[in-house]
């Protein structure tokens, strides 16, 4: 593991896999991901030069945590339907933020930031589109985890055999 993304990239595949079972769930998902991660870079940029390097990751977890049950409670307040297919992702989206904040993604510009947080939504909200639209049909694999990681290797196997456009010089 010499490269620091490594960790960040593995800790979104659990969501992807396994939140990703309807387009509904997907998008839930990645809205609590969006909100979670967007106030917490917000809130820590604030009190990351008061703090000392030791308490930093005190106050990283205790924030990220915080944050994250306050989405869930107003998820399951505002719309139960959502809540329910989220269970433990929720609190991985706050394990997210530590990491996030370990590997110094919020010190990046915003450009970079945006990015990956619409790759990730762009990625979780296609698979729940297409794991829906097979597991309306008869393929009902699609909706189970095995389905998830059959169509995710589907998917980056397509994305590799893409022919990429290359620069002339």
């Amino acid at each position: 593991m010499n490269k620091p993304w490594t960790l960040q990239n593995c800790l979104m595949l659990a969501p992807l896999i396994g939140a990703t079972a309807s387009f509904a769930s997907a998008l839930g998902v990645w809205l609590m991901f969006i909100v979670v991660v967007g106030a917490y870079g917000a809130s820590m940029s604030l009190l990351r030069a008061r703090l000392v390097p030791p308490a930093r990751l005190l106050a990283s977890i205790l924030l990220a945590a915080t944050l994250t049950s306050c989405a869930e409670i107003a998820t399951q307040a505002w719309s139960l339907q959502w809540h329910r297919p989220m269970g433990i992702y929720a609190g991985l989206i706050a394990l997210q933020c530590v990491v996030l904040e370990h590997t110094g993604f919020f010190h990046n510009a915003l450009r970079d930031r945006l990015r990956l947080c619409l790759q990730f939504g762009a990625l979780m909200l296609g698979l729940g589109a297409l794991r829906t639209f097979l597991g309306s049909s008869d393929w009902r694999l699609a909706t189970l985890a095995p389905g998830g990681f059959i169509l995710l290797g589907l998917l980056l196997a397509a994305s590799q055999a893409w022919p990429r456009r290359t620069s002339r010089q």
